[in-house]
């Protein structure tokens, strides 16, 4: 009860600053020459800006930039990633020919950048045929429904079988999975140990693992991670580079 009328009350509050500053902007925009058209029916209130440091998702600006620095590493001649975010594959198309597929496609228009559909149970390649690969942060949602995908509690390991099928020999695979205690949040995704993902890829060499932890105290990210400090995660973000 307390924290929903503080949260009420800053509410209030907020809004009474716009007024006031909308209302001292205007009379600035009268006294001296004004360079926009400026209409009321223009008015676009944002509140929750004003902080004193910047927010974000931890995990989702972390992994991207890891898979990054391993490619400015590895320098593939072109890199296949699978269903990762769009930034990410926007982004390192610009220094690196990007092939990048999704279950629901989406519509990307940029040079060194092809964009189609795949689903991750039934990759259209041939056996050992990508030598440089990435699936950041997908996995953990295969069969899990939550976009339009069938439901299979093994929807997972059969994305994880597909992912090792197509890789090449000698190539880099970058996968990127919620790390903690293994459990189902339905239908958000799973979270899985640290010896689970080295299990389920079997066959594979970890060349490198690093970990966005939970508590940003403890860093950012944090490259060549141990395995004991992976297993004291609650919601970890688990960034694995594989060989074969």
């Amino acid at each position: 009860m307390a924290n929903t009328l503080f949260r009420r009350l800053r509410r209030t509050i907020s809004w009474c600053r716009f007024v006031a500053e909308l209302w001292r902007f205007t009379s600035l925009t009268r006294a001296g020459s004004s360079r926009f058209v400026f209409r009321w029916r223009d008015i676009h209130p944002c509140l929750d800006d004003r902080t004193t440091g910047t927010a974000f998702d931890r995990h989702y600006i972390y992994h991207p930039a890891w898979a990054a620095r391993v490619l400015e590493e590895t320098r593939p001649s072109e890199h296949v990633d699978i269903s990762s975010t769009l930034t990410f594959c926007s982004t390192v198309s610009a220094f690196l020919p990007v092939r990048f597929y999704d279950y629901r496609p989406a519509n990307l228009q940029l040079s060194s950048l092809e964009s189609g559909h795949a689903d991750i149970l039934a990759l259209p390649f041939e056996d050992n045929s990508i030598s440089s690969l990435s699936c950041l942060h997908v996995v953990e949602h295969v069969g899990l429904g939550r976009y339009g995908d069938p439901l299979d509690p093994d929807g997972d390991l059969k994305a994880i079988s597909e992912l090792k099928r197509v890789l090449a020999v000698d190539g880099d695979l970058l996968f990127v999975v919620p790390i903690g205690k293994p459990k189902i949040m339905f239908n958000a995704h799973r979270i899985y140990a640290f010896r689970q993902v080295l299990d389920y890829f079997e066959g594979l060499t970890l060349k490198e693992f690093a970990l966005i932890p939970d508590d940003a105290n403890m860093g950012g990210l944090i490259r060549n991670a141990t395995e004991e400090l992976a297993d004291m995660q609650r919601y970890g973000c688990g960034c694995f580079w594989f060989k074969r």
